[in-house]
């Protein structure tokens, strides 16, 4: 029998639960945009007509199963047309990819969604279009082109000491951000690489064409806003001010014609970086907190991520009154945490409860709920969704051959459906605690005093409090409940925690809810 540790908590700790037996809120049917979210690489997710590649009505087939699961927001990677698999670079911002389908196509899925009370968010891919965008190929082939203002360019005297330029980035691996134009003395900027020329946000055409073509999405198509990629990078970073200014400009843009648009910016840095962009992007992808759940899961051990999290939110709530935390535990630019943790299926169930149970807009990238594999390079992290056995799975698409999820390593979602213990049914139950549970999602959350092998916190709202506790380790906890005020556990998943004598065991890895 593994060796028991047992749990010594102070005494103010006595309020993080309510003493008398209080009914638990219910949230109402769509808690946007404090539901969750489902990040989805529509290339890698359901394929309707056997070319190999996923599209829009391969998702919209799957809405039901998305509802089922308790997912009330969608977030797609770029739709649009563009010469890359990824397609984050743009060759015509009112349009849709061929592969995917048609706009009618994508404007049905937009409708089938909101049947269900779920929200589509859209990438927006701003910072830059493609260098085989018509505006770059025009602007590229003469000076006196109307859209060489468009972009950004220099001759080659004026930046002879950045093209030597040998630093890497964390957002860019390129050694150098110019890039030669053809024959010609003149060089253009594209902070990413040469195939993505940055736009001229000093343009005030250009930056009325980008306001322009947010509003087409959002009243001609109806989708109900925009994750914005590379948010940081507008303009370079000793004119960060200048980045702001425009997120104002664009925010406000969209809030008129759209007043409840959800606007959430990638922006990597700490609080000091990042806050400035809340003025205009109410919320904003949490990296510290996904490489904090990261190192948690590695070493088992509380690093401080509650408190962290605490002080970053209050920080931002002081700039933006509206901030809204979003919280992932990795996407399509990172490892798969259960990659990262030595394909540990108990710590990516454990990642998904503690994220499950903070405040804000929690996001689940496809795939994590079946537990899929995932490594770098970039590719290898959007591998096909697992939806039957091979022989059975007519929507598997085909665009890649996987190397971490396939039949082998990853039990597809058919196959988990049906079994009770599984790590979908590990995901669904826990996403609908959440979405039954206001307190869950708009409760204060509150730090608490404990042993580095346990993660736990209170959730307070109104009267209410309830505690969470995670068993960070491979070990046994026992935990007396006479010290956390509370008498009983109202949540788990799995084996249930043994209470005996006003004290409870919890299992490895397990979650659980207390009041």
């Amino acid at each position: 029998m593994k060796q028991l540790s047992i749990l010594t908590l102070s005494l103010f700790s006595f309020l993080a639960c309510s003493q008398p037996k209080q009914e638990q809120q219910v949230a109402p049917q769509n808690s946007w945009p404090n539901g969750v979210m489902y990040e989805i690489f529509v290339q890698s997710f359901a394929d309707s007509n056997g070319d190999g590649i996923g599209d829009f009505n391969g998702m919209t087939s799957k809405l039901d199963y998305l509802q089922n699961l308790g997912i009330q927001g969608i977030w797609l990677m770029p739709i649009s047309p563009s010469p890359s698999y990824h397609k984050y670079d743009v060759t015509n911002y009112y349009g849709v990819h061929p592969d995917y389908g048609t706009m009618d196509d994508f404007k049905n899925f937009v409708s089938e969604a909101h049947k269900r009370n779920i929200k589509v968010v859209m990438d927006f891919v701003v910072n830059h279009s493609s260098s085989e965008h018509p505006w770059f190929l025009d602007a590229k082939s003469s000076k006196e082109s109307k859209y060489r203002d468009y972009y950004v360019w220099a001759a080659i005297d004026s930046i002879q000491d950045q093209l030597s330029k040998k630093e890497i980035t964390l957002d860019s691996d390129n050694i150098t951000q110019w890039h030669k134009n053809g024959e010609d003395r003149e060089y253009y900027y594209g902070f990413f690489y040469g195939g993505m020329p940055d736009l001229n946000y000093d343009n005030p055409t250009l930056r009325a064409e980008m306001i322009n073509a947010g509003k087409f999405w959002l009243q001609e198509v109806g989708i109900d806003g925009f994750r914005l990629d590379a948010a940081k990078h507008i303009f370079p970073d000793e004119q960060a001010d200048k980045s702001h200014a425009w997120w104002i400009e664009f925010g406000d843009a969209m809030r008129k014609v759209k007043p409840e648009v959800y606007l959430v910016g990638e922006v990597w840095g700490d609080a000091e970086l990042v806050g400035p962009y809340l003025k205009g992007l109410p919320s904003m992808f949490n990296f510290d907190f996904h490489h904090a759940i990261n190192d948690l899961m590695r070493t088992e051990r509380n690093n401080g991520i509650i408190d962290d999290l605490i002080a970053a939110r209050a920080t931002y709530a002081v700039i933006q009154p509206n901030y809204l935390d979003a919280i992932f535990v990795n996407n399509h630019d990172q490892n798969r945490l259960i990659s990262n943790v030595n394909n540990s299926i108990a710590k990516n169930k454990l990642a998904v409860a503690i994220l499950l149970t903070l405040p804000g807009t929690p996001y689940i990238y496809y795939g994590d709920e079946i537990a899929m594999l995932g490594k770098k390079p970039d590719e290898m992290i959007r591998e096909p969704f697992l939806w039957d056995v091979a022989e059975k799975d007519s929507l598997r698409t085909r665009w890649i051959n996987p190397v971490n999820s396939n039949d082998l390593t990853v039990v597809p979602l058919k196959v988990q459906m049906e079994d009770k213990n599984s790590t979908y049914n590990y995901f669904k139950a826990w996403i609908q605690e959440r979405n039954e549970q206001q307190i869950l999602q708009t409760g204060e959350l509150l730090s608490l005093p404990l042993p580095d092998n346990i993660l736990g916190y209170a959730r307070s709202l109104d009267s209410t409090r309830i505690v969470v506790l995670h068993n960070l380790t491979n070990n046994k906890v026992e935990v007396n409940l006479s010290d956390l005020g509370c008498t009983k556990i109202i949540f788990s998943v799995g084996s249930a925690a043994l209470i005996k004598n006003g004290k409870m065991e919890i299992e490895p890895y397990q979650s659980v809810i207390l009041q």
